[in-house]
């Protein structure tokens, strides 16, 4: 009888986190390249009540085992990285990858991230513009070093972008001019196994694997650079609210089981009386 307690106890704290992870989905609906999550249940250990068996010589027995389940654990949560839709702002500070690259960060000496979201701004520092997050984070380019510009030289409301991430602008005689460099745009073996840091930052693990860098040609599939869109999210809010309901319909049922329990452990105790 006690099992059940705790078996339906197990499957309540499951739902609770699953509920959280709805709700996070939920929340982040409307946040620049947030990719849906979802958490992975395993069951706990069985218990073998009996084993099954059999006498070869009479050809009698067990033929399945008598087993009885403790209950279910989050195992994982995973990401939907499916490339969310893609909408144009008109702003030249704005970009979305269109393919499976990331962007590069740099958050200090030797701490680099990894986003899709490039809501990117230009940054007065020491007389130079530099292409940074709304964080204030540099943005990286091919060489691994900052994108920045002299604004004594060149206007920043021309510049424009190729679709691989290489700055042009135009220049006195009104024709298109390379700057030399372009966005450090990088790959992963599993992006599975990137670790979200928050502020739509991703930290790469010895589960991703290295970076792989698209200028290198490391990639089979380079990806696109857009001016001038930004990636949305990629949530899908009738989807979660159906998994909202069926979570909060396992819960009720699992609260069930532990108040169903409770019920017998109390009939089982007024027999004696």
């Amino acid at each position: 009888m006690m099992r059940s307690l705790w078996t339906s106890a197990s499957g309540m704290n499951a739902q609770l986190l699953q509920i959280d992870t709805i709700a996070n989905n939920l929340a982040n609906v409307n946040t620049t390249a947030f990719k849906r999550e979802r958490i992975e249940f395993k069951t706990l250990l069985y218990a073998m009540l009996q084993r099954a068996n059999l006498d070869p010589a009479t050809q009698t027995g067990r033929p399945v085992n008598l087993e009885v389940g403790h209950g279910v654990r989050a195992a994982a949560l995973s990401r939907n990285f499916a490339q969310g839709a893609l909408q144009r702002t008109y702003l030249p500070t704005d970009f979305a990858i269109d393919g499976r690259g990331w962007f590069q960060i740099r958050r200090a000496e030797d701490d680099y991230v990894f986003t899709r979201d490039g809501t990117f701004k230009w940054m007065p520092v020491d007389g130079m513009l530099i292409l940074t997050t709304s964080d204030g984070f540099p943005v990286m380019s091919t060489d691994e070093d900052i994108i920045e510009v002299d604004p004594e030289e060149i206007n920043t409301d021309t510049l424009m972008l190729s679709d691989f991430g290489a700055f042009m602008f135009v220049n006195d005689d009104l024709e298109m001019e390379e700057l030399g460099f372009q966005f450090r745009i990088v790959q992963f073996p599993n992006v599975q196994g990137l670790e979200a840091i928050g502020s739509n930052f991703f930290r790469q693990s010895v589960a991703s694997g290295e970076a792989l860098i698209e200028d290198d040609d490391e990639v089979a599939v380079p990806s696109r650079i857009l001016q001038g869109f930004l990636e949305m999210s990629n949530v899908q809010i009738a989807e979660e609210m159906i998994s909202l309901i069926t979570t909060q319909r396992a819960f009720d049922i699992n609260s069930r089981g532990v108040t169903t329990s409770d019920e017998m452990l109390q009939t089982a105790m007024q027999l004696r009386r």
